[in-house]
């Protein structure tokens, strides 16, 4: 057993540190993403921040692009206005769109929760400050009356007002904030103008506004909807994160619990077995009547129950002690050449006497020319024997018992052991392959038994690296069928390599 040791300690103490504030994390995501989904306040107030995030990162992916048109609209209006009158219109909303960039950028990093009102007036003012530089360049129209020159600016400020109302999309109020200055601008010009043709261009782009603003309200619909099933997803997935994190503790202190019983048995098993032995000895001199006869001849009958319940305990401390040590992983495989055949036919003779108390036929078939295959004999040999002392037990007077040893489709060897009993109910089978599970057979024909049996024999063929299957129909018989994988199945360079080593 693993000595407890500080390093140890201290080690185990930082994991679960780390594990805690995982399990703190997950909550915190669970119970944030709930919060968005089940507030009475609505969608918009839900996801604010959100909003923020998402009208932020189009800020200032946009800078750039929103630049260069600025600077390409300055250069054009050098063909009608002056040098000094297009540099400050440029300068003013060249610094605009940093501010904004800017202030968008500090959001991204500073911005929390519990200041996403303040940042949202923030940017709703600089997105109608904005607006209004963008709208002043149609006062121009009015230093010039060159009719194009007007179609120009409006169209200019029609496809500057559609880009930063999909850019402004995700934050409602900015909409309106950054397209009321161009409209109002828009409309100052028609007025001033008092032109057929002006007017009518004037609606048309008026119409693309309108249309633009309800596009952009229909994008923040969407946005909001992305939200919702983000926050749907994400609240999932922090729910399995957390009730993963749930099941490997439940696991981990079942595995504990398991470890530490198993460690138990085994110790007090292997200290039951140093009394059990002295009363074992004493009650067989005593029965045998080797220092004289008993002065009362119920001492012998009495010494002779001594002694059979005695071998009946250290059967049951042994297989508790065997299990124990599977289960542990302190068993210890002691691979050799093993005759799979052989060792079927030596259980069936141990069992023989047995199997005629109760008139049971035992009958084998075992396939001809197996080679030996790389096993513990001792444990295929328990396998066997547990299997078959099973099959006689829970087999009726007269009935048969079929033992088959042969190759399995994939090249390895089986064994199989069938009998005609009194089988398992459905139900019962995967509880008999628990440790101490015992059928509603075994307890009504008071069969002796602890319940280990099949499972010793799984932990011994998983060692291996085998199979174990149990089929059972009530009333009919059981079979049981163990295999060996193919790669321990020796042929004759490796059983010439085993021998010359």
């Amino acid at each position: 057993m693993t000595e407890l040791t500080s390093d140890l300690v201290e080690s185990r103490n930082r994991f679960e540190e780390r594990r805690a504030n995982s399990r703190l994390m997950t909550k915190s995501a669970i119970q944030s993403a709930r919060e968005k989904l089940t507030s009475g306040t609505g969608l918009d107030l839900d996801f604010q921040f959100d909003t923020l995030k998402l009208y932020a990162r189009s800020k200032v992916s946009s800078c750039f692009t929103l630049s260069a048109y600025t600077m390409l609209i300055a250069c054009s209006l050098l063909v009608w206005v002056p040098v000094a009158f297009a540099m400050l219109w440029w300068f003013t909303a060249s610094t605009m769109l940093v501010v904004g960039a800017l202030n968008s950028r500090r959001f991204m990093l500073e911005g929390t929760m519990d200041d996403a009102a303040s940042w949202r007036i923030r940017f709703i003012a600089l997105e109608g400050s904005l607006a209004t530089v963008w709208s002043s360049i149609c006062l121009f129209a009015l230093l010039n009356e060159a009719p194009v020159f007007a179609m120009f600016l409006m169209l200019t400020v029609a496809v500057y007002a559609t880009a930063t109302a999909w850019l402004a999309s995700p934050v409602k109020s900015a909409i309106a904030s950054g397209m009321l200055p161009l409209v109002i601008m828009i409309g100052i010009v028609v007025a001033a103008r008092q032109s057929s043709e002006m007017t009518l261009f004037a609606a048309l782009v008026l119409g693309s506004l309108v249309f633009s603003f309800f596009m952009a309200q229909n994008a923040h619909q969407r946005a909001l909807e992305t939200l919702g099933v983000t926050a749907e997803k994400n609240t999932l997935f922090a729910a399995l994160e957390e009730a993963h994190a749930k099941q490997n503790e439940a696991r981990r202190r079942a595995e504990e619990a398991n470890l530490a019983k198993s460690r138990f048995l085994a110790t007090m098993s292997h200290e039951l077995r140093t009394p059990l032995n002295a009363i074992l000895g004493f009650s067989e001199v005593m029965k045998n009547e080797l220092f004289g006869a008993h002065a009362v001849p119920q001492y012998k009958e009495y010494a002779s129950d001594v002694h059979s319940s005695g071998q009946h305990l250290l059967e049951i401390i042994n297989e508790i002690l065997d299990l124990s040590r599977v289960e542990a992983g302190r068993y210890e495989l002691k691979p050799e050449r093993v005759l799979l055949g052989d060792i079927a036919d030596e259980c069936r003779n141990m069992l023989d006497l047995r199997a005629r108390a109760k008139h049971i036929s035992v009958a084998q078939k075992i396939a001809p020319d197996l080679p030996p295959i790389w096993a513990d004999e001792r444990a295929v040999r328990q396998i066997i024997i547990n299997l078959l002392s099973n099959a006689i037990k829970f087999t009726p007077q007269g009935g048969e018992v079929m033992i088959i040893v042969g190759w399995t489709a994939m090249g390895g060897q089986y064994v199989s052991i069938k009998d005609n009993g009194t089988g398992i109910p459905e139900d019962e089978i995967e509880l008999v392959q628990e440790s101490f599970g015992r059928g509603t057979i075994a307890m009504k024909t008071a069969e002796q038994g602890t319940g280990l049996g099949l499972p010793i024999v799984k932990g011994l063929v998983d060692l291996h690296g085998g199979q174990f299957k149990l089929t059972s129909k009530l009333r009919v018989g059981t079979e049981v069928v163990v295999s060996f994988p193919a790669e321990r199945v020796m042929d004759t360079l490796q059983m010439e390599s085993a021998t010359a080593a």
